[in-house]
């Protein structure tokens, strides 16, 4: 069984999805509908950049979502269906085209949104991230606790494999948790650079104004299921996934039990679609056994076509 899992915030880089873009009609089409809905070029901002304008967050969504669909519609096309699909917070969306839940034009012109509300939500400076490594849940969310009281808001904000969280909040506030969880034994807790305290209670402003907008999005039932960063269960009705996408923005991404559940369902193999390999290397702290694939250029996606192709003959 195979999970198609699609990357978030995090993975662009200045190039990507352009070799793809050069060989497959799929992807070229992809770009250019993303263009045409944005009314900008996207597809020069990823080739070409600046890095700088990549980075903020109302453009690197809707670059990182364009770039994974790209790649994803050129296997579509080869007649690859997923079995189940799972994305890393912005990636959730990618997942969800991929699971025919979602238009593709609906979603980059959410995305847009979604990113420009997040970035709007808290004042520039005023909140941040930092991951945690070597740290277990319960300590991290005693620490958070006790400074949010005595200090402002911090949160878990992501559980992206053993050993490695993600706390966001205010910038003091992150800054007194991270003092204090490396007291209580966290190898190392590294600041982000983020350009503010996403998946933490401080983005409730952005998820009141993105719920506008999804209501107005038509979601269909998806016909396969698709795992929930916030409560790591399998969603197919529409209006359950509308419901997990509103929730996402404000609460964490719980990747480590999204990953658990897919196995449990049975998933033996991961595909990566989009760019970047992080999600995989995550995936595969999670679990050893389970086959990792990653596809972000056109060698990658043959290998990835051959070996699904070789799977499903066998």
């Amino acid at each position: 069984m195979w999970a198609w899992v699609f990357p978030g915030q995090g993975a662009q880089k200045v190039g990507m999805g352009k070799a793809v873009y050069d060989t497959y009609e799929e992807a070229k089409k992809t770009f250019q509908e993303a263009d045409a809905v944005l009314g900008f070029s996207l597809s020069d901002l990823c080739f070409y950049g600046p890095e700088e304008k990549l980075r903020q967050t109302a453009y690197t969504q809707p670059a990182i979502l364009t770039a994974s669909v790209a790649m994803w519609r050129v296997l579509e096309a080869r007649g690859v269906r997923p079995d189940v699909a799972a994305g890393h917070s912005l990636g959730e969306y990618s997942a969800l085209v991929a699971a025919g839940a979602l238009d593709f034009a609906d979603a980059v012109r959410v995305v847009h949104r979604r990113g420009q509300y997040m970035q709007e939500a808290v004042p520039a400076g005023g909140g941040t991230m930092a991951a945690v490594l070597q740290a277990d849940r319960e300590t991290v969310n005693q620490v958070c606790a006790e400074v949010s009281r005595e200090v402002g808001p911090v949160e878990l904000a992501n559980v992206n494999c053993p050993g490695q969280l993600v706390i966001s909040g205010r910038t003091e506030a992150v800054q007194e948790a991270g003092k204090r969880l490396l007291e209580r034994g966290a190898k190392r807790v590294l600041p982000l650079e983020v350009s503010g305290p996403f998946h933490s209670s401080l983005m409730k402003p952005a998820a009141q104004r993105l719920a506008g907008d999804l209501a107005r999005v038509p979601l269909r039932d998806a016909i396969c299921p698709v795992v929930s960063n916030v409560d790591a269960k399998p969603r197919r009705k529409a209006d359950e996934i509308r419901e997990a996408l509103v929730r996402q923005v404000a609460g964490p991404v719980l990747w480590e039990d999204g990953v658990r559940a897919m196995i449990a369902m049975g998933v033996t193999q991961v595909a990566e679609v989009g760019p970047g390999r992080v999600v995989s290397g995550l995936v595969r702290k999670v679990d050893r056994k389970v086959e990792i694939l990653a596809a972000e250029d056109p060698d990658s996606l043959e290998a990835l076509w051959n070996r699904w192709e070789a799977v499903k003959e066998s």
